[in-house]
């Protein structure tokens, strides 16, 4: 491993899950609001591929507002989670640069951007969405579970110059999602085929599934990767 993390700050206490192969590809997966790297990168340690490089970065700990402004793990601040909600645009801008600063650290060392999927649950989906869709640089993919396009009225301008047009999504979703109906996931769908390609996005939905993952959405996410990031 070259490469300095003391540059990238989220890198320096990430969760890294290294494959026993040459890596030639990596994911990158944010985790949701109070929760740390560690429970996603458990998860994904039952789907690994042994040539991808699995990173799972901490969100730093703030006040947040929709908890009364208890300190918590949170990419960003969160004022309420309905569509019309009123968001933390510049919490949300300077979350999406940490995240690319992982990006660019991974293809310094020599994975290329094509070889890298963003994503997160919750809301480290939401940022992985934003993320993706404002990198200048192509990559490979995006996993968004139970999530939604933060600043949605931004787009599609906001898309950067249409690098990532033709980007692949993987939303997923539980039917019975108390915190983030999957309704506002079916909206966030629709929403992501006015700023890619329509065809690139799929929309899973999970019946009797709460906030949370279940194994049929691994498996599904285990299967998008292996499609995006096969073995070179």
């Amino acid at each position: 491993m070259c490469g300095n993390n003391m540059s990238v700050p989220l890198l320096t206490d990430a969760v890294t899950l290294s494959g026993p192969e040459r890596e030639t590809a990596a994911v990158i997966f944010l985790h949701g609001l109070g929760d740390t790297g560690h429970s996603w990168a458990d998860a994904l340690s039952s789907i690994r591929l042994p040539y991808v490089k699995y990173i799972c970065p901490h969100a730093p700990r703030i006040p947040v507002t929709l908890n009364m402004k208890m300190v918590m793990p949170s990419w960003f601040d969160l004022m309420g989670l309905t569509p019309d909600a009123p968001e933390d645009e510049a919490g949300i801008k300077k979350a999406a640069e940490n995240i690319k600063a992982i990006i660019e650290h991974e293809m310094k060392n020599g994975i290329p951007p094509n070889r890298i999927i963003l994503g997160g649950f919750s809301q480290g989906g939401a940022l992985s969405l934003y993320t993706a869709l404002t990198c200048q640089h192509q990559l490979a993919g995006i996993v968004a579970l139970s999530c939604w396009l933060p600043l949605h009225k931004a787009f599609p301008q906001a898309a950067n110059n249409g690098v990532n047009k033709d980007i692949a999504i993987l939303q997923c979703h539980g039917e019975m999602d108390p915190m983030i109906p999957v309704r506002f996931g079916a909206l966030t769908a629709e929403k992501l085929k006015s700023v890619v390609t329509p065809t690139k996005v799929q929309f899973k939905t999970y019946p009797g599934v709460m906030h949370s993952s279940c194994p049929q959405e691994m498996m599904a996410v285990k299967e998008f990767i292996e499609k995006l990031l096969p073995r070179i």
